[in-house]
């Protein structure tokens, strides 16, 4: 699940970038995430266990689940850049760079750390669901299905507790080094 998150994480920064730039980009994209946002995680996850099998189907669908978050988020915080810093660097031509480094990554901070956290937890959820019903040997979703199918409350709950437990170390661990790195640009 959490490498269908870093994958989904770059996909969605690097569109982002793209479709703020360039509008057909933009136009062309919209569809296709409304439609990822809109369509219920288990009918993608049963097409692409089709398509995939079982052992690679969590991290495409966490993937999947994940890039429209990280996309939209970061689209809407790169327009909501302020544009007269834009202005300005377009005056004084400023490097790329320079216009990435001090005026877009801390202009996208707060939706930056709101995407992510609400991506990590959605990776998760549907990493887990595709497991659940994809049931590749030796997973979490084996284990609960397995839970399921001999009435085992204790271990369903049991698992449940681990992969809320799991997703949250993550979600910390991860936003605590995003928030180390911005702070350690701000001081230089």
């Amino acid at each position: 699940m959490s490498l269908g998150f870093f994958l989904a994480l770059f996909a969605g920064v690097f569109l982002a970038f793209f479709a703020s730039q360039w509008r057909p980009i933009d136009v062309l994209l919209w569809p296709y995430m409304a439609a990822v946002k809109s369509t219920p995680v288990a009918s993608f996850v049963i097409l692409c266990l089709l398509w995939l099998g079982a052992a690679r189907l969590s991290v495409f669908i966490s993937f999947l689940m994940v890039l429209p978050v990280i996309y939209t988020n970061m689209l809407q915080g790169i327009k909501s850049t302020d544009k007269k810093l834009l202005e300005m660097a377009a005056v004084f031509r400023v490097p790329i760079r320079r216009k990435l480094f001090y005026i877009y990554i801390p202009g996208v901070k707060s939706y930056f750390l709101s995407a992510t956290g609400v991506a990590i937890g959605f990776a998760w959820k549907a990493g887990i669901a595709a497991e659940v019903i994809g049931i590749p040997k030796g997973s979490i979703g084996e284990r609960l299905y397995e839970a399921k199918i001999y009435l085992n409350s204790a271990e369903l709950f049991a698992w449940t507790l681990v992969i809320v437990v799991i997703s949250v170390v993550f979600e910390k661990i991860f936003l605590a080094v995003v928030k180390r790195i911005y702070k350690r640009m701000e001081t230089v």
